[in-house]
C-alpha cells in the first residue's frame, strides 16, 4: 500500500475556528508542532521566501484569492503559479518542480507508491460538479444512465433524451484533469477505462470549457459549481437533483470531489506557513464559500480515494 504520507487526512471541523486545527493537531507539511494561529503573519514576524503551484483549475481563483490575502499580511513573500490540471500538479511536486500540487483527486490514483511516498495531503474544500448544456438545449436533468450514454457516444442526439432533434456536441477535458476523473467515476464507475469517455473536443482547463460552452449550440460538457454562469450556459439537474453546495453536502447530488493540495513533508516554511492558511478560519471561515465552494466542516459525508462515500464519523 502507500506510505501513509500520502494517505487521506480528514480536515474536519475548520470552520468553526483556527482552534479546531491546533486541536486535530494538523500542522504544515513538515508534521511540526506549528499550527494556524502560529504563523509567521499572526505572530508578527517576518516570513520570506517564495510559493510555487500547479494544479487543478477548478480551484486556482480560490488558492489565488487566498495567496493575495497571505501575500498582503507577509510581504516578503511570493506566492504564483498555474492551473494546469491536477496529473501535472500531483507530478510537479512529486518532482520538486513546485512547492504546492493542486489536484481534485487523491495523489495515489494518478501517481506510483514512490512518488506518494514524502507527500502530505491537506484537504482544503469540497467542490461540487455538474453537466452543463448549451443555453439552446431544452434538455434540464439527466441521469447518470443517460450521462454515461452521452459521452461514451451510445447516444448522440438530444431527442434521444427528451430533447430537439440535433446531434449533440461533447466536450471533454483532456488526460490528466482531476474534473475529468471526477465527472467520469461518477458517470461510469471507478476503475473503468479512459478510452470509454468520448468527446468531438478535449480541453485543457475549466476556463476553456466555459468560453467554448458559451458559443456553441447543442454541447454538453461538465463544470465545478464555482464556474457556473447562466448567461453562457445552463446547468442542468442529475437524476432530478439540483446541482447546490446543500444537496452535495448528503450526498444527495452524486459528483464532487475533495479539493487537495500537496507538498513535500520536508516543505519550506513559506510553503507550510500558506498551507496552514488555507486551512485558518481566514480562508475557511468564509473565503471558501465566496469562492463557490463548501467548507469540509460542511459535509456530512466523506469520500476516499477508490470513490466510496460514507457518513462523517
Amino acid at each position: 500500500m502507500f506510505d501513509y504520507a500520502c494517505s487521506r487526512r480528514q480536515f474536519l471541523g475548520l470552520a468553526g475556528g483556527i482552534a479546531a486545527v491546533a486541536g486535530l493537531g494538523l500542522a504544515g507539511c513538515g508534521g511540526g508542532g506549528t499550527t494556524a494561529t502560529g504563523s509567521a503573519a499572526a505572530e508578527g514576524s517576518s516570513l520570506v521566501g517564495t510559493v510555487t503551484y500547479d494544479g487543478a483549475s477548478s480551484f486556482q481563483a480560490l488558492v489565488e484569492a487566498a495567496a493575495e490575502q497571505f501575500m498582503s499580511e507577509n510581504p516578503d513573500v511570493s506566492i504564483t503559479g498555474s492551473g494546469n490540471g491536477s496529473g501535472t500538479g500531483l507530478t510537479a511536486v512529486a518532482d520538486g518542480t513546485v512547492t504546492i500540487g493542486n489536484s481534485d483527486v487523491f495523489a495515489e490514483t494518478k501517481l506510483e507508491a514512490d512518488q506518494c511516498a514524502d507527500l502530505v495531503d491537506h484537504e482544503v474544500a469540497v467542490v461540487g460538479m455538474g453537466p452543463v448544456v448549451s443555453l439552446n438545449v431544452t434538455v434540464d436533468d439527466l441521469t447518470l444512465e443517460q450521462l454515461k450514454g452521452i459521452f461514451s457516444g451510445e447516444i448522440t442526439n438530444w431527442s434521444e433524451v427528451g430533447g430537439e432533434d440535433a446531434d449533440i456536441y461533447v466536450m471533454n477535458r483532456k488526460s490528466g484533469s482531476g474534473t475529468r476523473a471526477t465527472f467520469e467515476a461518477a458517470v461510469f464507475g471507478a476503475g473503468e477505462p479512459e478510452s470509454t469517455f468520448k468527446g468531438e473536443a478535449e480541453l485543457d482547463k475549466s476556463g476553456d470549457v466555459v468560453t467554448q460552452i458559451g458559443s456553441t449550440d447543442n454541447a454538453i460538457s461538465y463544470l465545478d459549481f464555482s464556474h457556473f454562469d447562466d448567461t453562457k450556459f445552463k446547468a442542468i439537474k442529475v437524476n432530478g437533483v439540483e446541482p447546490t453546495s446543500e444537496n452535495v453536502a448528503t450526498n444527495d447530488f452524486p459528483i464532487w470531489a475533495t479539493e487537495h493540495m500537496y507538498c513535500k513533508n520536508d516543505a519550506d516554511e513559506a510553503t507550510t506557513a500558506f498551507l496552514e492558511y488555507m486551512l485558518s478560519d481566514d480562508v475557511q471561515g468564509s473565503l471558501v464559500e465566496e469562492q463557490g465552494f463548501i467548507p469540509v466542516s460542511s459535509m456530512t459525508v466523506v469520500k476516499d480515494a477508490e470513490g466510496n462515500v460514507t457518513p462523517k464519523e
